[in-house]
């Protein structure tokens, strides 16, 4: 059953709507539907991927939104018409939820990031109630969706990694190309910054994180280094970060040192892989019946998790050695269009360097 998106909200708070020129602004059981802001109020510090520039203009900044990594693949699979309803956990800058709505859906956006979700609602604010933009983290997508009164939706995306504009923006401190405070949180509410992370962590914590997250062969020279800086002085910015990493990993090729520690301490500052294995367990009962789970992922940590799930998930019978025959598999609930991730074109690719990594894996709910 669909229920329009003003319906939701008048569900979600007693009151009902409130907001200036039509735009939404609410707060429920700690359910934040993002706020209206000024075009001005956006124009934080931004570097185009393209010349390397600071203080683009909001158009240079909306064109910089308007290319979804994979569109007509998301579109095939998805099939966004009208009457269907879409979970976009991953909202950004609203590029694939645009897509949906052009098409006809509902779309319920979510984002922990609260930059991204009053950009999102500024772009989109012409299809008014098609859209919904909601506040939090995908891996409560049951109790997102339950406090809307939502059952079961017919799509879910999720776009998982760091977003272009949290890269690009240096007060951030996702990036070592711009000098910015080691923050890397994606929802700014969030206790645990990358800062109190590198200085506060124990070496050994440190060793695991930098090896399983970021997979960094030399884990223990860095921690080493990191240990061996802090005693010194706080570590407080990026660039900090970065000179102390290169103290300990030489550099070999074009690509820094310190990408892989900087990623790693990106996923454990915000419990990326935990909420990604959260929120593909709860898809399974939040899909209707041939609802389609769409996850795009940019390195191989995340994909082996929806590579494990999706196959797990996707088998009819399981075999082994020790049975006499196969048995009928718990756990399957998905048809997969494809076994195989699907990843950009050379188009593409040339297009927007940022998507040559990414990979899409579909399933449809049995």
């Amino acid at each position: 059953m669909i229920i329009p998106i003003k319906p939701w909200l008048d569900l979600a708070d007693g009151k009902g709507i409130s907001g200036m020129g039509g735009h939404r602004s609410l707060q429920y059981k700690g359910l934040v539907l993002s706020s209206d802001m000024e075009f001005d109020e956006l124009g934080m510090p931004y570097r185009n991927g393209s010349d390397g520039l600071f203080g683009a203009s909001f158009s240079d900044r909306m064109e910089f939104y308007h290319d979804p990594i994979l569109a007509p693949e998301i579109l095939e699979a998805l099939q966004p018409i009208a009457g269907k309803q879409i979970f976009d956990g991953t909202l950004g800058g609203g590029g694939h939820a645009e897509l949906f709505l052009r098409n006809g859906a509902h779309v319920i956006g979510c984002d922990q990031d609260q930059d991204a979700l009053d950009y999102a609602e500024r772009r989109l604010a012409g299809y008014e109630d098609a859209f919904l933009p909601v506040r939090g983290n995908f891996r409560d997508m049951d109790s997102i969706l339950g406090d809307l009164g939502i059952g079961q939706v017919d799509g879910i995306l999720l776009d998982l990694g760091v977003s272009s504009r949290q890269l690009d923006n240096p007060a951030r401190g996702f990036s070592f190309r711009e000098d910015g405070p080691l923050d890397m949180r994606m929802d700014d509410r969030a206790e645990l910054s990358a800062a109190d992370l590198v200085n506060q962590w124990e070496e050994e914590a440190l060793i695991r994180i930098f090896r399983e997250y970021g997979e960094e062969r030399r884990a223990a020279r860095v921690a080493r280094e990191i240990v061996k800086a802090r005693s010194l002085k706080p570590i407080a910015t990026t660039f900090e970060l970065s000179e102390i990493v290169a103290r300990a990993i030489p550099k070999t090729s074009a690509k820094n040192p310190a990408t892989k520690v900087f990623q790693a301490i990106r996923i454990a500052v915000n419990g990326e892989l935990d909420a990604l294995e959260a929120a593909l367990e709860k898809s399974v009962g939040l899909l209707a019946p041939k609802g389609v789970l769409a996850i795009i992922t940019f390195h191989s940590l995340e994909d082996r998790i929806v590579k494990r799930f999706m196959h797990r998930r996707s088998n009819p019978f399981i075999d082994r050695p020790e049975w006499t025959e196969p048995r009928a598999n718990p756990d399957f609930c998905f048809h997969l269009p494809t076994r195989r991730a699907i990843e950009p074109d050379e188009t593409e690719t040339k297009r927007n360097s940022r998507s040559r990594s990414a990979k899409l894996r579909i399933a449809i709910k049995a």
